[in-house]
């Protein structure tokens, strides 16, 4: 039986695969987890969710999973998803839940569990609670049933905790930011105006179908144009849950994540707050971010693609920055996980402090040609370990020198090799690229 849980949750066409019957249970038995691992007190759960239409019916099956296993259910409404990973800390909660698919179309939903103090849960915890789904055991009756009560400030607390973690004001900055009609569309204009900026909100409008339609950081052209007509300095776009943030300069070039997080891990580096100048990214980032970090004296570590592995690399090495190219930056002094608005802030705030353009402070970073050929195999990992494909990854690799890389690895989820070549042009990008697939493709 496949593992119910992903790399972030579980996740699926809401009220197909991702039932209000399966998120009962998967609510009800994450609280018994929790109350079997602590019987000092009662579960006290945060929940929130992202404005799909699905997110009303999971909600209600949600929270009756919690109640019914005993859980104190605090609702805090529509909320980006690092919004409700902070609140678990701020209320003190045992245990969080975020309905949201991220960046995925409207009719796929999720469950997104954070256990105490805003932390993504193990895979031990995880699969504990898979092995609970069916053993409903003794439900609590009277008194002893979950109370269920809404969180009036959420919005305000989140926001104040924001403007604490980016002390700088703002003033004289007009942005236009693309809340993809998602999670974000009331908290990341207010927390922009209350720092400061002149803001431009575009696709904040939620009807509960709208969410990722053709707009948000999936979709830069539609926030580009608006920059460009607005004369604004810069653009930011999130993601349905706003867990990312992508940016778009004052000449409409876009701004991804590996820029983002140069600009941060120099900026953090000057004020002495890059513990041991170290940034953390994955193997999917450009090599433009490693020539960088390694002109300026920063130390780049890199681990599996997932935020789950730059969380717990951050963790492990104590360090204070991290991300993906996705935008999807990690900032552990003030954020459990990624988070898009803390990100814009911090983005902004350089901006505002060094009064320079964010074209001038991302060209810190010289993006190489990237180009990644998808493969379908039989057996990917068979494939990936072939020796014809290793001695043509170590040739093509010696040819490049330290102005190329190539990324080889099997895909995750499905039979395919993925061959990623980074070099000096796009033509020996695509040149070296193409050959290795076909190497990849000749194994028998």
């Amino acid at each position: 039986m496949a593992r119910l849980f992903g790399t972030d949750g579980v996740r699926g066409l809401a009220n197909a695969d991702l039932t209000p019957e399966l998120a009962l249970s998967v609510a009800a038995s994450a609280a018994r987890v929790l109350a079997e691992h602590d019987r000092s007190h009662r579960p006290v759960a945060v929940l929130g969710r992202d404005p799909r239409a699905s997110g009303e019916m999971l909600e209600a099956a949600v929270t009756a999973g919690l109640a019914s296993a005993g859980a104190d259910v605090l609702r805090v409404g529509v909320l980006p998803t690092p919004a409700v990973a902070y609140l678990v800390a701020n209320l003190a909660a045992d245990l969080g839940v975020m309905i949201s698919a991220s960046h995925n179309p409207m009719p796929d939903n999720g469950v997104k569990l954070f256990a105490a103090g805003g932390h993504k849960l193990p895979d031990t915890v995880e699969d504990e609670i898979e092995q609970w789904l069916d053993n409903h055991g003794d439900r609590p009756v009277g008194g002893a049933v979950g109370r269920v009560r809404d969180v009036a400030d959420a919005v305000t607390r989140y926001v104040d905790h924001l403007l604490s973690a980016s002390p700088q004001h703002l003033g004289g900055l007009r942005v236009v930011v693309d809340c993809a009609n998602g999670a974000a569309s009331f908290a990341a204009p207010e927390a922009y105006r209350r720092a400061g900026a002149e803001v431009i909100a575009i696709h904040a409008d939620p009807d509960g179908v709208n969410i990722n339609d053709g707009c948000g950081s999936t979709h830069l052209d539609v926030l580009r144009a608006a920059v460009l007509e607005h004369g604004a300095d810069l653009g930011i776009a999130h993601d349905g849950d706003a867990d990312r943030c992508l940016a778009v300069d004052a000449t409409g070039a876009a701004v991804d994540g590996d820029q983002i997080m140069a600009v941060l891990a120099l900026a953090m580096k000057d004020a002495g707050e890059l513990v041991q100048d170290t940034l953390v990214a994955t193997v999917m980032s450009n090599l433009g971010l490693h020539l960088a970090m390694r002109e300026h004296g920063v130390t780049l570590r890199t681990t599996s693609v997932g935020d789950r592995y730059v969380l717990e690399e951050l963790r492990t090495g104590g360090y204070s920055l991290g991300g993906e190219q996705s935008g999807h930056v990690v900032l552990p002094s003030h954020a459990t996980t990624g988070d898009g608005l803390l990100t814009a802030l911090r983005l902004m705030g350089r901006m505002a402090a060094t009064g320079r353009s964010l074209a001038d402070l991302a060209s810190v970073m010289r993006q190489l040609p990237q180009v990644l050929v998808n493969v379908q195999v039989s057996d990917k990992a068979a494939v990936a370990a072939a020796p014809s494909v290793s001695e043509a990854v170590a040739a093509a690799q010696a040819e490049l020198g330290e102005q190329g890389r190539v990324l080889l690895r099997p895909s995750g989820t499905e039979q395919l090799v993925r061959v990623m070549v980074e070099a000096a042009s796009q033509e020996d990008a695509q040149a070296f690229a193409q050959h290795l697939a076909g190497v990849v493709s000749s194994v028998r």
